[in-house]
């Protein structure tokens, strides 16, 4: 029976983050992953994520993303590669919009600097959108970018590693189990116990997990080609669109001279079938961009409607869209991470930290009763 202080499941981008914590304090770490570090199978990768400081999804999420942010310059200056590239941002939409409201009722519950902008304005800015109604106006939040999900991961995994975290790759848990004086992790040809473990398994959390009701989905990557100049992300930065109630947008320009991505919103109810992680569909048909094809011929013109390159992915939603960080109601050496609900990867070093400091019982800095597993048990 092998021993470590801690085990990590998953070395996606929270598992990953975790256990770069936990040995940056010394611990003795150890994460298991099915797959590497950086693979292109659960849900970090995709070369780019938003990231955005007005975090419209919960005006708490400011300080994480904030957190977030200065563990990335710390990581980049590790690792010595760029993870994070602020652009600046804009959320488009209805003044009552979810994209809108929510950005300005984060802004203003952290004192952050916007700027408004009526529809007239947003025309002249950003002349790349079409379909604008009169009444449409926009948010711009200057702390927005871009993060680099596969350099991140293996960077944090790599930072992990020389600072004394085992991990162990091509290795698929079988069971967790907690007992009174430790937890036991068992693999195909390994049994190992720990005082703690983190579950950041991603789509996979739910198996481990049954109490929470976590619903992953696949959700296809979609990249588009210019047809007209504007596209270039210092002209298209980071976007979010609310088009009407049911349809967001999100995207950003090209990063190379090349491509731009763009994708539909996650966190408006839309309904999608649950799929099992072992076996989803990793090819990809026009049944893929059937849905978003149409509004880039609507309100973005200057692409092709279809798109140039497309990647399956899987994100894994929680009931409330808040992510699913803390400790487990069946044992508190259990912690759990996961629901990321399509928009945690911004966050994912701050939620690394969250969960090193739970492992060790350190005191947190930021505002977290609305992502603890708690909040569905009590």
């Amino acid at each position: 029976m092998l021993r470590t202080d801690v085990a990590v499941i998953g070395t996606g981008a929270i598992g990953a983050a975790a256990t770069w914590r936990l040995a940056e304090r010394g611990v003795d770490v150890t994460a298991f992953e099915r797959f590497a570090p950086g693979h292109p199978f659960g849900s970090s990768h995709g070369d780019t994520r938003l990231f955005r400081e007005a975090c419209l999804e919960h005006p708490d999420l400011v300080a994480m993303a904030q957190s977030s942010r200065a563990l990335f310059r710390e990581l980049e200056r590790l690792s010595g590669d760029e993870l994070l590239t602020i652009t600046g941002g804009v959320s488009i939409g209805a003044e009552d919009s979810d994209a809108v409201a929510g950005a300005v009722r984060a802004a203003e519950t952290a004192g952050l600097d916007i700027e408004h902008l009526s529809a007239a304005e947003v025309r002249s800015r950003f002349p790349q959108h079409a379909d604008l109604a009169d009444t449409d106006v926009a948010v711009l939040d200057p702390a927005a970018g871009i993060a680099r999900p596969e350099r991140t991961v293996r960077a944090a995994a790599a930072a992990a590693s020389a600072r004394g975290a085992h991990i162990v790759t091509g290795t698929t848990v079988t069971a967790v189990e907690p007992g009174s004086s430790g937890v036991t992790i068992r693999t195909a040809d390994a049994v190992w116990t720990a005082d703690r473990v983190i579950i950041a398994a991603g789509a996979w959390l739910p198996a481990f997990a049954p109490w929470l009701d976590l619903t992953p989905v696949r959700t296809p990557l979609t990249w588009f080609t210019p047809r007209d100049a504007g596209f270039d992300i210092a002209d298209y930065p980071v976007t979010i669109r609310q088009v009407d109630a049911g349809t967001v947008m999100w995207g950003h320009g090209s990063i190379d001279g090349s491509l731009v991505k763009l994708g539909l919103g996650d966190l408006w109810g839309t309904e999608r079938p649950r799929i099992d992680p072992d076996a989803v569909d990793r090819g990809v048909t026009p049944a893929d961009w059937s849905r978003l094809s149409p509004l880039v011929e609507r309100v973005l013109p200057g692409l092709a409607p279809v798109p140039t390159r497309v990647e399956p992915c899987m994100i894994t939603i929680s009931p409330d869209d808040q992510f699913v960080i803390g400790a487990s109601p069946e044992s508190d050496r259990v912690l759990v991470a996961g629901g990321d609900s399509g928009h945690a990867f911004k966050h994912c070093l701050a939620l690394g930290e969250v969960l090193a400091r739970d492992a060790v019982g350190e005191a947190h800095e930021l505002e977290l009763d609305f992502v603890r597993p708690a909040r569905f048990t009590r």
